[in-house]
C-alpha cells in the first residue's frame, strides 16, 4: 500500500467516525430536548393559572414525588424572591435545593431549560418560568431524565457498533483486494 492509499483509508476513516458522531449527537440532542415537552406545557400553564389569581393549593396538588426514584414530574412555586411557597419534590426525605441563580435568567427570558442534578445519580430536566400579576414568582416543573438517559446509552451503543462495522468493512475492501495481488 502507498502512502497516498493510507491517506485516502484515514480520511475515509474520519468522514465516517464525523458522521457517525454527528448522528449520535443530532438524535442526543433531539431526545434530551424533547425532555422537557411536558414541563413546558405544565409549567406554563400553572404559571397562567397563578398569574390569574387561581389559589396555590388549587393549582398545585399535594401529592409528593420521590424525584429519585418516581418517573412523573413534580411541581415546586417560588414566590418573587426564590422562596419556595410549595413544592411536591422529596429527595432523601427533604425538599431539593435548587442552584442558585437558577431564576436569574428567567427573569431576562420569562424561561429556562435546565439539567438539574441535586444528587449524584438523580439528573431531572426542568422548565422554570416567570409568573406575572399580584402573584409574581417561578413555577418548576421537572421530571426524571433516567429514562431518556438510558435510551441515550442505547443510541450510543448502536451508532458505535455501526460505526465498528462500517469501518471493517473499508477495511477489507481496502485491503482484500491488495492480499490478492500479493497472492499471485
Amino acid at each position: 500500500m502507498n502512502l497516498h492509499s493510507l491517506y485516502k483509508v484515514i480520511g475515509l476513516s474520519a468522514i465516517i467516525t464525523l458522521l457517525c458522531g454527528l448522528i449520535y449527537a443530532t438524535v442526543q440532542q433531539d431526545m434530551r430536548l424533547s425532555a422537557n415537552n411536558p414541563q413546558i406545557q405544565m409549567a406554563e400553564d400553572i404559571a397562567v393559572k397563578l398569574a390569574h389569581d387561581e389559589p396555590l393549593n388549587s393549582v398545585v396538588s399535594s401529592t409528593m414525588v420521590n424525584i429519585a426514584e418516581s418517573l412523573s414530574p413534580f411541581i415546586m412555586v417560588f414566590d418573587a424572591k426564590g422562596h419556595v411557597l410549595v413544592s411536591q419534590a422529596i429527595l432523601d426525605g427533604k425538599m431539593p435545593i435548587l442552584p442558585k441563580g437558577i431564576f436569574s435568567s428567567v427573569g431576562s427570558k420569562g424561561e429556562d431549560r435546565v439539567t438539574w442534578q441535586p444528587r449524584l445519580g438523580v439528573r431531572i430536566a426542568a422548565v422554570v418560568v416567570a409568573v406575572g400579576g399580584a402573584n409574581s414568582g417561578y413555577v418548576l416543573v421537572g421530571r426524571s431524565l433516567r429514562e431518556t438517559e438510558l435510551l441515550e446509552d442505547n443510541i450510543f451503543r448502536m451508532v458505535f457498533v455501526g460505526w465498528g462495522i462500517i469501518e471493517f468493512v473499508v477495511l477489507v475492501y481496502v485491503f482484500l483486494p491488495l492480499k490478492r495481488r500479493f497472492n499471485k
